[in-house]
């Protein structure tokens, strides 16, 4: 039986909204809302990698599991790497990244992926969700992720491309792609130690990388979009949303 080990990159100094990792929604903050929700999946064990002890300390008062890595990380994926490493847990199979900023991420999808992964031998796989607002073709906060083939309940076709913009209904197989990975544990360290390319760092998407040096990424159907935490507007609607829900 494989093990997938739930690794959640956090840090306080995010760029348009710093200090949202410890945002309260119903008196709980944003990452601890996150950390639950991969515990409710109940696929492995789930720890959260930050470089902030206020982020560390935070974890820990909620009842989770956190570990201290270093401030140098360019990604969130070099952050992961360190810790599963730091970690040195026996008989991991699959390393998945999942975002901390996305407090009402559907504990399903996350099963979803995990069961893909399983079920395919696949090196790398994320997630995506159909388009359900013509406004979101052209938002740039919104990552989109054209497939292979159309994305449906039970396939899990590879991507062929991530962008932010420059996009219409005429695409075919387009879809919003959600930042959550699962990796092989040699596909992520491969990963890690690729450069950088100048298509990742001009459109900020990681996921560039994969693609720009053949590596390839395949795609699942997720249920739902979840609402990431990016600005102040942000996390207003999904504590709304929350606390309208409880």
């Amino acid at each position: 039986m494989t093990k997938t080990l739930i690794l959640i990159p956090s840090r306080m100094a995010a760029t348009r909204l710093p200090g949202k990792p410890l945002l309260k929604i119903n008196n709980l903050s944003i990452i601890s809302h996150v950390f639950k929700r991969a515990e409710k999946a109940n696929i492995g064990e789930v720890v959260v990698a930050t470089e902030d002890q206020e982020i560390f300390e935070d974890v820990l008062k909620n009842g989770g599991r956190a570990i201290l890595t270093g401030s140098h990380h360019k990604t969130g994926t070099d952050r992961i790497l360190e810790a599963y490493k730091k970690l040195d847990l026996n008989n991991i199979d699959y390393v998945m990244n999942l975002q901390g900023d996305e407090p009402n991420i559907n504990t399903d999808d996350i099963i979803t992926l995990n069961n893909f992964m399983n079920n395919n031998n696949a090196d790398i796989g994320t997630l995506a969700a159909k388009i359900e607002n013509d406004k979101m073709l052209t938002n740039k906060n919104i990552v989109k992720v054209v497939t292979e083939n159309k994305l449906e309940k039970n396939n899990f076709p590879i991507a062929l491309n991530f962008m932010r913009d420059n996009l219409s209904k005429t695409h075919e197989n387009i879809y919003h792609h959600i930042g959550i990975y699962s990796y092989k544990v040699k596909a992520l360290e491969n990963f890690v130690i690729l450069d950088q390319t100048n298509n990742e760092i001009k459109n900020k998407l990681e996921q560039l990388r994969a693609l720009d040096n053949k590596l390839k990424i395949n795609v699942a159907l997720a249920k739902s979009s979840p609402i990431g935490v990016d600005t102040e507007e942000d996390y207003l609607a999904i504590k709304k949303i929350m606390e309208y829900k409880s």
